[in-house]
């Protein structure tokens, strides 16, 4: 079946770290503590405590920043000195600069983990993980990341497993694959139709019937995905 909304399958740029580590294998939170690092460095002189680092990234529990920044470490990305609070030290001046230079070329758009009827998609209790993404394909759009479960769209190229990539919008042109929300508050991606009487979310798999509805909400329309490949 020709659907007429294209899919993006977009598989991340492989940006190295220290011209030994992909960028695929620094997460956002690793990524945006390096960059904080970076600033308060070069700003004042000396690296940021903990609870600083923390406060900036968004992680209450020093736990787990201590967690990250032992992660770090050990892909040698950078150097601590357990005797001393503030004894943090990028390995690399040169990366270092190539860490600023991704950083301001990403946008870290949020990973939905749930979507909940009467709350904003993009709620705080809703966002389980950032994930960056080219600040050029995104442009001015408030988007979103929300994994795919089922097959149902296997037909527009959209598979079990996958991110599909959301621009929020509330409304939606047929043809369009959309996220949108039942009349039994469940979030669906499937493709748009407003037909005479009623609204059609059509699966892009013969195994499965239409959902014909009187009512439905549009979240957001789907403009790209992003698969890992093993």
């Amino acid at each position: 079946m020709f659907v007429r909304t294209a899919v993006l399958c977009y598989n991340f740029p492989k940006h190295y770290y220290m011209g030994l580590i992909p960028m695929s294998k620094i997460s956002s939170r690793q990524l945006a503590i390096l960059e904080f690092i970076r600033n308060e460095v070069r700003s004042k002189g000396y690296p940021p405590s903990v609870r600083e680092i923390g406060e900036a990234v968004g992680l209450a529990s020093s736990s787990t920043v201590h967690g990250h920044l032992d992660r770090l470490e050990k892909k040698g990305l950078i150097r601590r000195d357990p005797t001393k609070p503030r004894a943090i030290e990028l390995l690399g001046q040169e990366d270092s600069e190539n860490v600023h230079q991704f950083a301001h070329t990403v946008t870290r758009v949020p990973v939905v983990g749930k979507v909940t009827a009467g709350v904003p998609i993009t709620a705080t209790e809703n966002i389980e993980d950032y994930f960056p993404l080219p600040t050029h394909y995104i442009g001015d759009n408030k988007v979103f990341m929300l994994s795919v479960l089922g097959d149902s769209m296997v037909e527009a190229g959209i598979m079990n497993g996958d991110y599909v990539i959301v621009r929020q919008q509330q409304t939606a042109d047929n043809g369009d694959i959309v996220v949108a929300m039942t009349e039994e508050d469940e979030a669906t991606v499937k493709t748009f139709y407003k037909e005479r009487d009623h609204i059609r979310l059509q699966p892009e798999n013969p195994a499965y019937e239409p959902l014909r509805l009187n009512r439905v909400t549009i979240l957001g329309r789907v403009i790209g995905l992003f698969r890992d490949i093993h």
